[in-house]
């Protein structure tokens, strides 16, 4: 639709504006928001994915998320202090690893999708988000008890890795490798939609019997959803633990999976800038309301309440109206 286009123009040039406005005003920590803002973007995108083209209601994305974070975390510890793999080649000696990093964080997450994804789906409905679940709740706990990086009180990153030809450390040029990584997942996903499989999947999201007869492998094509979903996800998980610079078993929790399926509700479902909205809207209350109250999750769960009840669409929908469904 013409009107959801616009609409994406301007989130676009939004997540533009902001930081450059905060770069030139000197406010840095605008542009960690708005850095915050991007990265759960970027997992959200992930999750829409599954959730929007496949109909996979996954809480366990947080596996993907933490996978992301760790892969980072370990690369990271034993580049920049004296172990015995820490002159291994690609570490770089911790200071041009980024791209590398990014690299472990996906194959980790696609490995982990791959073996999640084809034990869930065994099961539908109910069954897949529980089973989901119990992944995600294992490697939280395994995250706890793996002490040679940090156990539960998380492991410490002295220094972000670097990119080559950018100073990470400055808030705007890391912001652009998260805001270029965030555009580069968003036109992937446009593709997605628009090719062969992404019409198959959702054709196989509306009735898996019509897929089949048609000779498709409705399985096969929801797995490959769910290993890109993780792989997104997970990428994600990597830029979130450089942007702290530490990593903890808070990133295998249900909670955050949870969250990052509600940007995508709130944004609206199987929308292209669905999780790019819900982002914005839940790093914003947090900002604003958690100065007010330590309970501002009551008045966002109003907000989300609202919005399922009176607004399928999400936000995006309520904009733009009804999307066309492809057959």
């Amino acid at each position: 639709m013409i009107r959801e286009r616009y609409v994406n123009l301007c989130l676009l040039l939004l997540l533009v504006a902001v930081p450059l406005w905060a770069h030139f005003s000197d406010e840095p920590f605008t542009i960690t928001l708005m850095t915050r803002v991007v990265i759960y973007a970027l997992a959200a995108v992930g999750l829409n994915i599954a959730l929007g083209l496949g109909g996979l209601v996954s809480l366990g994305h947080a596996i993907f998320f933490g996978l992301g974070g760790y892969a980072m975390g370990i690369l990271a510890f034993h580049a920049q202090t004296y172990t015995p793999i820490s002159e291994w080649p690609f570490l770089l000696n911790g200071t041009k690893s980024m791209p590398i990093i990014w690299l472990v964080a996906i194959v980790v997450s696609a490995a982990a999708g791959l073996i999640v994804g084809a034990l869930s789906l065994r099961t539908t409905g109910v069954y897949f988000i529980m089973i989901t679940l119990a992944f995600a709740q294992m490697f939280f706990y395994f995250s706890i008890s793996w002490s040679n990086y940090g156990g539960e009180d998380g492991l410490s990153i002295y220094l972000r890795n670097d990119f080559p030809g950018l100073n990470t450390l400055d808030p705007i040029q890391f912001y652009s490798i998260c805001f270029a990584l965030l555009v580069v997942a968003l036109l992937f996903t446009s593709l997605l939609m628009h090719s062969a499989f992404g019409l198959a999947l959702n054709a196989a999201r509306q009735s898996v019997e019509r897929v089949e007869t048609v000779g498709l492998d409705a399985t096969r094509l929801k797995l490959v959803a769910f290993v890109l979903s993780g792989m997104l996800t997970g990428l994600a998980g990597a830029l979130f633990a450089d942007l702290n610079r530490f990593v903890s078993p808070s990133m295998f929790s249900w909670q955050l999976s949870g969250e990052i399926m509600v940007f995508v509700i709130i944004g609206g479902v199987g929308r292209l800038f669905g999780p790019v909205v819900g982002a914005i809207v839940f790093v914003l209350l947090e900002h604003w309301l958690g100065g007010i109250s330590d309970y501002w999750h009551v008045y966002f769960g109003m907000l989300l309440l609202c919005i399922v009840l009176f607004s399928r669409g999400g936000l995006i929908g309520m904009i733009c109206g009804r999307k066309e469904v492809n057959v």
